[in-house]
């Protein structure tokens, strides 16, 4: 049988100091239980949103149902909406914005991430992402006084010129519309696609990168066969993320668009967007179904929104799950 030594020796400070804190059961479970309340307070928020503008907008539902998202009509007047135009003038003025800004942010993160010199590359990933902290209302201010004019006296005369005969670019030409809404977008939502497939790229192994430069590859075919192809699905998921961004902004686009509901193929006339509606013509709501149907435009934009936002943290997630970041 041993007999347990048992020392007598005074307790250290640290034992001392550990003692006298006593049990903090009680501590972890209540910082628990707040941690747990924050994360869920985000759904609640979510679903407030969701119930109040399903609720607000009941009187449009119920007296024009599905109709009102194919009705062409907008009339506060006579009580007669119909919220085409707006979902036209929204997708149209983002597809032009994912024409222009998804060549260039990919070529950006091209750059940063394969060919850029060590000594420039935190600069212009700075710079670059510098431009999504600039307020839409500045964006938009730039957009007057120096985008419109340079697209009605450069560049519009010269797409109508040279693409006159498709009727995507035809006179007269204000500079206001649909491709200078489009513009302002795709510099706004460049830093979002760019710094996302940067992210992407980043994330390839390097291995990819080795095993098709000792086939023989030249960079090119190595970024485009090595990089590119292993990124594609989330360089697809930054697209779709930076869509649902140019989908929701107000600000910049009703500075710019026109705001005429009007659904014409011409990219040079004035149009309109949902955001844009909303934001116009909200404090001039005389009557309840004019409010209710603005309100309705809000909850397609809302859902939209989320659901492409979804798509496009999926189609990341599903390539960059498990995958280290290679240093820089």
């Amino acid at each position: 049988m041993v007999t347990p030594i048992v020392s007598d020796a005074e307790p250290s400070e640290i034992r001392r100091f550990l003692l006298s804190r006593g049990s903090s059961t009680l501590q972890d479970r209540g910082f628990g239980w707040l941690m747990l309340a924050c994360a869920l307070s985000i759904f609640g928020i979510v679903a407030l949103i969701a119930s109040e503008l399903v609720l607000r907008s009941q009187l449009t539902i119920s007296k024009f149902g599905l109709k009102f998202f194919f009705g062409h009509a907008w009339d506060p007047v006579s009580g007669n909406f119909g919220a085409f135009p707006f979902i036209y003038g929204t997708l149209m003025s983002s597809l032009v914005a994912l024409c222009i800004a998804v060549p260039l942010s990919v070529g950006v993160a091209i750059f940063i991430t394969e060919m850029c010199p060590k000594f420039l590359r935190g600069p212009l990933s700075f710079l670059t992402e510098l431009l999504a902290a600039i307020p839409s209302v500045v964006y938009g201010l730039w957009a007057i006084f120096t985008l419109v004019p340079l697209l009605r006296e450069h560049i519009d005369p010269v797409l109508i010129k040279l693409f006159g005969w498709t009727g995507l670019f035809a006179a007269p030409d204000f500079g206001l519309g649909t491709l200078a809404a489009g513009v302002i977008l795709s510099i706004m939502i460049l830093p979002i696609i760019s710094s996302l497939t940067r992210e992407v790229m980043t994330a390839v192994p390097h291995s990819q990168r080795e095993a098709v430069l000792a086939l023989g590859a030249t960079r090119w075919e190595m970024i485009r066969m090595g990089v590119l192809r292993n990124a594609r699905i989330g360089i697809v998921g930054s697209v779709i993320l930076g869509l649902g961004r140019a989908l929701g902004e107000t600000m910049a686009v009703t500075m710019v668009i026109g705001n005429s509901p009007q659904i014409m193929k011409n990219l040079l006339a004035p149009a309109y967007s949902m955001a844009s509606v909303i934001a116009n013509e909200f404090s001039e709501a005389s009557d309840d179904v004019y409010r209710s149907a603005l309100i309705e435009i809000g909850l397609a934009l809302f859902i939209v929104t989320i659901l492409v936002n979804a798509l496009a943290r999926l189609l990341v997630w599903a390539v960059t799950r498990g995958a280290p970041p290679r240093a820089a």
